[in-house]
This record gives C-alpha cells, structure tokens and sequence, in this order.
C-alpha cells in the first residue's frame, strides 16, 4: 500500500470517528473567546510550496500581532480551552483535513513557517535542505516527539526565537533527515503507535542532549 493511499484511508476513517468529539471542541473554542474556530497559518510544505495549515484555535483571535511565532512558556496569548488542547495535541486534529487535501501526510517532517525554513539551507547546505523539502510535511516524526516539550525549552531563554533557530531547529532538522533516509510504510506506522503512546500518557522520548547532532551525509 502507497503512502498516499495509506493517509487518505487513514484521514478519512480518522475524521468519520472524530466528527462528534471535533464538532465538540469546536463548540468549546467558540465559546471560550471571540474568533473563529480554526487557526490557519502559512507553513511550507513539499518542494517548498506555501500552504494554509488547519488547527483548532488555541490563542486570542490576535495573537500574530502580540507576540512571536513560536510559544514560549506560559505564553499569556493561549486561551483556556486552548491550553487543554494543546497539553493533549487536540488542537492539531483538523490537520487531518490537510492530509485529506495533499498538502500533508500523517508522518513526515513539521511543517515550518517561512522565515525558519529560509534558514535550512545555512544549517544543512543545499542538498539537504532539498531533500528535506522533498517530504510531504506531517502530522508526527521522531523531532515532533522528541520535542514536545518545546514551548518549556524556550522558556528561559533571554531571546526565543534565536534560541529556537540556533539550537533547537538544528536538532529538528537532524532527526527528520534521519528519518528521510529510513522512511518506509513500517516506519511511519511505527511512529504512529509510538506518537498515539505518548498523547495516552505513556512516557515519550527525552530531548536530546548536548551539542546539535550532526546530518546525515
């Protein structure tokens, strides 16, 4: 079985089970402040192309204009209803919809925005970087487990955003490389179980440690 068919026949079953649950924290994140439902987002996705990401809304209707892309700590822009979501990873369900669009797939690398993604071909050189944009973003990959905690790394940090583009994106950027070099259908479903593990408590992978790991050749 394809990749392609695989998430769409995994994207339409996962979205015919989740309508009610999805219609209920629809209801929830209008209820909770004014806005819409979903936060859209221009991401990049296979060979570069700009996409609109889908996403439950976590944060005040404004929030682009309050503060940075990435979220820091407690960021003050969440919303109650979103800070659930996001504990849970509720809020990246609609993505389904793009993986039903083509514009994703259920495993591959995180979709970035614009101005980390300039940043890849300084951080691997350009051969990697295409290579990396060769994927199909995804919902989950190995850098998306690894670093669930992001938002807590960041925290402390006197400049976020710098801190996220020096340290943490190069360990991403490794990881998902990695990945693009073993990915397989057994790999993906692999990362599936193991993603579905961690948002049902059990304990996920630690961040790695140390200096950024070096990519692959």
């Amino acid at each position: 079985m394809g990749k392609r068919l695989f998430d769409l026949l995994a994207a339409g079953l996962g979205l015919l089970l989740l309508a009610l649950p999805m219609a209920a924290i629809a209801l929830a994140v209008r209820l909770d402040s004014p806005g819409p439902v979903f936060f859209r987002q221009q991401r990049v996705g296979r060979h570069g192309r700009l996409f609109r990401i889908h996403k439950f809304r976590t944060m005040v209707a404004d929030a682009e204009r309050r503060g940075p892309g990435i979220t820091v700590g407690e960021d003050a822009r969440i919303t109650r209803v979103g800070a659930w979501l996001r504990r849970h990873k509720l809020d990246e369900l609609p993505q389904l919809i793009d993986v039903l669009r083509g514009t994703m797939s259920l495993v591959g690398p995180r979709p970035e925005l614009p101005r980390y993604v300039a940043h890849y071909a300084r951080l691997l050189g350009e051969a990697d970087a295409a290579r990396l944009l060769a994927l199909r973003p995804g919902l989950t990959d190995p850098a998306s487990l690894a670093f669930r905690d992001e938002a807590a790394l960041l925290a402390d940090a006197a400049d976020p955003e710098r801190r996220y583009v020096e340290e943490l994106l190069p360990r991403k950027l490794a990881l998902a490389l990695a990945y693009a070099g073993r990915a397989s259908l057994r790999t993906d479903l692999g990362l599936i179980l193991r993603t579905l593990a961690a948002l049902l408590g059990a304990a996920g992978p630690r961040p790695p440690q140390g200096p950024a790991p070096r990519p692959p050749a």
